[in-house]
């Protein structure tokens, strides 16, 4: 069965500041993105990936990879990004036209995906057709209701991460049904048909980029082997 990785970057990161997207920023002299596109190709050198960035960034991104060696610029195809996340899945998923093939949808900001929680979601996915990495929550949660709040017993609550690994024909027709509705992310696209989505074990290395912070993180987190 064929494998897809959609590695979604099309926003335009305004937390981090600056004039350029997260995902284009350096973490330990390579960009971002490069780093999940990396990740991709090493675990299965036939996965086909699909990079999808905000339009007027697009030739910024050639920019950046023509200036790597090249053994380090790894096959991709890049389309275009939407206004909203659920519409960038869409045009990366336009893509693919082997239904019959597993496709793996990524945050493009999350750079420490391991080898290893990849090889986990195929796998699960291959068994269930939809799949996606959670870990357990460690903080103490408390729930705002009615102008009050109080505690949820975060036993049974997971962190939800990417990839999420679907069936590709399961995951089309599911944001085909969800019209123009946006969705944060593609497990609640798929609920949305009434199909089961199955869990399988992420990773607390596997953060987000989301402000400088993150990113001064995830360059301490590049010297561990995650």
């Amino acid at each position: 069965m064929k494998q897809y990785a959609v590695i979604v970057a099309g926003g335009s990161g305004t937390r981090m500041g600056g004039n350029i997207p997260k995902q284009f920023r350096s973490l330990n002299g390579r960009p971002v993105l490069w780093w999940s596109i990396k990740a991709f190709h090493e675990e299965n050198h036939d996965t086909k990936i699909i990079v999808v960035l905000p339009e007027n960034f697009i030739s910024l991104w050639y920019d950046f990879y023509s200036s790597l060696p090249s053994e380090q610029q790894y096959p991709h195809e890049v389309t275009s990004g939407g206004t909203s996340r659920s519409e960038s899945v869409r045009n990366g998923l336009k893509i693919i036209k082997d239904d019959e093939s597993l496709v793996a949808v990524h945050d493009g900001a999350r750079p420490l995906v391991a080898l290893s929680l990849l090889k986990r979601g195929w796998e699960e996915a291959k068994q269930t057709g939809a799949a996606i990495p959670v870990v357990p929550v460690t903080d103490s949660i408390r729930k705002l209701e009615d102008g009050k709040s109080h505690n949820i017993d975060r036993a049974n609550l997971r962190a939800v991460q990417t990839p999420q690994v679907f069936r590709t024909s399961l995951l089309k027709e599911a944001y085909n049904k969800a019209g123009d509705r946006i969705f944060t992310d593609d497990a609640t696209v798929v609920e949305n048909l009434g199909v089961e989505v199955s869990l399988f074990e992420g990773s607390p290395e596997n953060i987000k980029i989301t402000n400088p912070k993150d990113l001064a993180i995830a360059t301490v987190l590049m010297g561990k082997d995650v």
